[in-house]
């Protein structure tokens, strides 16, 4: 695998509907149950009625809550890339760049930090998006705070394990639902999820939300990451479709 990949989008993209669904008819959870398969694992797909309520209904912005041309699954799916050290222990977070106060914060100095504990929707550019999953970390904007960024930042770098970088416009990277996040589900990240901590930008396509996060460089100039130099649209708002530049 190519050095600095987080494999987000690297499934061939397409939308299932009920009418034309690759999926396997299995007793997962009881009868009934409809599992899609793939990359050789089988993940559950929300029923048509919960697809059709979360099309109809509104996000607080106005936007549908399922963003066009996306199908539900019932939890999260792991997408694969070059995973990093999961040791708690070993992990630091590296907050630097247009700041009047850098600092390396360890994972019991993130954990000594405020906690929020948010329910979101994820939206993965290869089309599935999960509705309600509950992370658990702390605030980009509080980090910020303590680092003091200069007016002259005006967007953040992700940086993770092997090179991995997404780029997000500061805006948008101090929005209060935007989180350096440690737990799923009320338990720590598994490893395929970017344990120990992985960023959180649920208003954005979910390559942009980097896994084995290492850093966070907030920078005067746009910085596009791995994905957004190789053909992926910078911005990725799910909403517009921003998938591909």
């Amino acid at each position: 695998m190519k050095s600095g990949r987080q494999s987000e989008l690297g499934y061939e993209l397409f939308v299932p509907s009920m009418r034309r669904r690759a999926f396997v008819s299995a007793a997962l959870a009881g009868a009934g149950t409809v599992a899609l398969v793939l990359g050789g694992g089988a993940y559950a797909l929300a029923d048509e009625n919960e697809e059709r309520k979360a099309r109809a209904t509104l996000r607080p912005d106005g936007r549908p809550r399922l963003p066009p041309n996306q199908y539900l699954l019932k939890r999260l799916r792991p997408m694969g890339g070059d995973e990093g050290d999961p040791s708690p222990g070993g992990w630091r977070l590296d907050v630097h760049g247009e700041v009047d106060a850098p600092f390396k914060l360890d994972f019991a100095g993130m954990l000594a930090m405020p906690q929020v504990d948010q329910a979101c929707d994820v939206h993965c550019v290869t089309k599935w998006t999960v509705l309600d999953a509950r992370f658990t970390g702390v605030r980009v904007a509080d980090l910020a705070a303590a680092a003091k960024v200069k007016p002259s930042a005006h967007h953040v770098v992700f940086e993770a394990a092997g090179g991995y970088t997404s780029n997000v416009p500061l805006r948008e990277a101090l929005a209060p639902n935007v989180l350096i996040a440690h737990r799923l589900e009320g338990t720590p990240l598994a490893r395929a999820h970017g344990a120990p901590v992985r960023a959180l930008v649920p208003d954005l396509y979910f390559w942009k939300s980097a896994k084995w996060l290492t850093g966070i460089r907030f920078v005067s100039a746009d910085a596009p990451g791995f994905w957004e130099t190789r053909g992926y649209h910078n911005h990725a708002d799910p909403w517009r479709e921003e998938r591909y530049s």
